[in-house]
């Protein structure tokens, strides 16, 4: 049970995290010429994403929003059975990340349903992006490190053995 806890615990954390930097982002840097941080390693500027990382597929929001909605019903389906603080807090950040963007798809500009994400920050002269795409890699990379130690999402079904 406190398994469950963490991982909601971590979800509303990072879901909390990114719309409130999303939020003081469409106040203090749209509409506003790029902002240059730790010697024009960090760059604050908004964009409005359409479609997934990259730019990828512009024209495809309803796909990325329903994709979005079987990755939150998915994890809201094992959450109880997750016994792993690491896949917790892992698939927790996934879900904070999922649903800090189509939140994003459903409120934002230009409309319900048709929303583009803000993605705000650049280092260096990588791809724009926010605090919610940042979740779902971490939530990945954990989880694969869970993986890779051979450690199971669920507790494992005892065994019998019969005499």
């Amino acid at each position: 049970m406190r398994r469950t806890y963490l991982l909601w615990a971590t979800a509303a954390a990072g879901l909390a995290v990114d719309q409130g930097t999303k939020a003081i982002a469409a106040v203090t840097v749209e509409g506003r010429d790029p902002s240059h941080t730790l010697g024009g390693a960090v760059t604050f500027t908004a964009f409005r994403n359409s479609g997934a990382a990259g730019s990828f597929a512009p024209h495809a929001t309803l796909v990325f929003s329903l994709l979005a909605v079987a990755v939150l019903v998915f994890i809201a389906r094992v959450a109880p059975s997750v016994r792993s603080p690491g896949w917790a807090v892992g698939l927790g950040l996934i879900f904070a990340g999922a649903g800090g963007n189509l939140t994003d798809r459903l409120f934002r500009t230009p409309g319900f349903g048709r929303g583009a994400v803000l993605d705000f920050i650049q280092i260096g002269h990588s791809g724009i992006f926010n605090l919610a795409d940042q979740c779902v890699t971490a939530g990945a990379l954990l989880i694969l490190l869970q993986t890779f130690r051979g450690v199971p999402m669920r507790a494992e079904a005892p065994t019998y053995s019969h005499p």
